[in-house]
């Protein structure tokens, strides 16, 4: 993983860490349910985004590709909802 996603990567971690900070904060606070559902699916989001960003740094730094099988391996990334794009 090159630099710049790297640091991208991190900068996510800490807000995922926000989130659950904030979700607790939330619970203690006696939040309407439906809020820390909210806040929950936000986390749960930007999760997902983190892991979009480690599949196309270990697929870029990692995976030797011949020639057009970008287009295979999209087309994976597709099905399985990562939508990252190479």
């Amino acid at each position: 993983m090159d630099a710049e996603a790297r640091d991208e990567l991190l900068l996510r971690l800490r807000s995922i860490e926000g989130h659950i900070r904030a979700i607790e904060r939330m619970l203690d606070d006696g939040h309407a349910c439906v809020d820390v559902v909210r806040q929950t699916l936000a986390a749960k989001r930007a999760l997902e985004g983190a892991s979009r960003l480690l599949v196309a740094g270990h697929l870029q730094a990692c995976v030797r590709m011949d020639p057009g099988s970008e287009r295979v391996v999209q087309d994976l990334l597709d099905v399985l909802q990562l939508s990252v794009r190479l």
